[in-house]
């Protein structure tokens, strides 16, 4: 079931957006180029927030300890992480952005519970 999560002007170029209407929060991101994309918002670190890193070809940077993770995939590729973010499956419609949260068990860090 997809959720409206926000209007694609809610969205800036580059920079992510946190949803905390959904347990656990989403991080919602526009890129240079014009795709969106939603992330589990929490780095699998530490409790640090996604939507507060920088985004780069397609990947945004945790902005505690550095680590990227794949706006596509949610993979991570640069420690201290070792594990990825669930992505989510992104439509935006009538420039409306719908979000269907995936069904896998998130990856949260140390410490963090579901809500």
């Amino acid at each position: 079931m997809s959720l409206r999560i926000c209007s694609l002007n809610d969205l800036t170029p580059g920079e992510g957006l946190r949803i905390a209407s959904v347990s656990p929060p989403i991080a919602v991101f526009l890129t240079e180029e014009g795709t969106v994309h939603a992330l589990d918002d929490t780095c699998t670190h530490q409790d640090a927030s996604l939507a507060a890193g920088w985004v780069e070809d397609c990947r945004v940077e945790c902005p505690l300890h550095e680590s990227t993770f794949s706006l596509i995939t949610g993979d991570v590729d640069q420690p201290p992480a070792k594990r990825g973010v669930r992505a989510h499956t992104v439509e935006v419609h009538d420039g409306e952005v719908f979000v269907e949260l995936s069904g896998a068990e998130p990856n949260l860090p140390p410490g963090v519970r579901v809500a």
